[in-house]
């Protein structure tokens, strides 16, 4: 496990929202930003999870973290979760949209009723999210929201085209967004992880020949925990990214 000592003291007492931060890299990022004395609001569907990490995290910090139940495919549920949020905390000035699911699929057998519930997962919640804290942001003089893509869209992986579109898909919407909010002092960037060792992943899809695999290619020879990506998306929320925007940071270990 990597531990993350860096400081960003303007972090401190900054409402935060983060989509999926109950379990894998999102539960990092949570108890990444608690760290930081975020006031953190996690939204996750994930609910056992979620409560366990909240319970976990609730001492120890500045802030409790709030975890609020919501199922980002229901549009209305996203206002709602937002409108929470904002409730406990006041408006956010930081939204990490984290929440994906990456599961393999195969194109022969896709149906359009799969490609758009994927896309409801994967996609949508990024631009509706960042719909629902703009107001606020905006008038709260500025922010930051970080979107997670992934680098599995630059690597022709045939698995999962449907996930695939949609990480390729958060690259463009992460600069359309960044075009629409700058004006307004919010800045817009993504994170492209490499292949991150969660629970899920090692549960599902981890072998140690295609984990040696990974590692040979990369330029740093050890796995990537999901605390690897607490540090840049730290970086990106932060006032040290002040003049970064409509950027990928491509976090991979040096595949790539």
């Amino acid at each position: 496990m990597t531990k993350q000592t860096v400081s960003f003291p303007d972090l401190q007492d900054a409402a935060v929202v983060i989509t999926g931060g109950g379990t894998g890299i999102g539960a990092a990022l949570t108890a990444g930003f608690a760290a930081q004395g975020a006031k953190v609001a996690f939204i996750d569907i994930a609910d056992a999870a979620s409560r366990a990490l909240a319970a976990r995290l609730a001492t120890g910090h500045r802030h409790a973290p709030l975890f609020i139940h919501a199922d980002l495919t229901d549009l209305d549920a996203v206002k709602q979760a937002v409108a929470e949020a904002e409730s406990a905390h006041g408006a956010a000035t930081v939204l990490v949209n984290n929440a994906a699911v990456d599961d393999r699929h195969e194109l022969l057998d896709m149906s359009e009723e799969y490609w758009d519930t994927n896309q409801a997962i994967n996609l949508r919640p990024v631009a509706f999210t960042a719909k629902a804290v703009a107001p606020g942001m905006i008038a709260a003089g500025g922010g930051a929201i970080v979107n997670f893509t992934s680098t599995s869209y630059m690597l022709n992986i045939g698995a999962m085209p449907s996930y695939t579109a949609a990480k390729a898909g958060i690259v463009g919407l992460t600069k359309g967004l960044a075009g629409r909010l700058g004006p307004d002092g919010i800045r817009v960037n993504a994170i492209a992880p490499g292949w991150v060792m969660t629970e899920r992943q090692k549960r599902l899809w981890v072998t140690d020949a295609g984990l040696a695999a990974m590692i040979d290619r990369q330029c740093l020879k050890r796995p990537i925990e999901p605390e690897d990506m607490v540090g840049p998306c730290l970086f990106l929320a932060s006032k040290a990214s002040a003049m970064i925007s409509a950027q990928v940071l491509i976090a991979d270990g040096g595949m790539m």
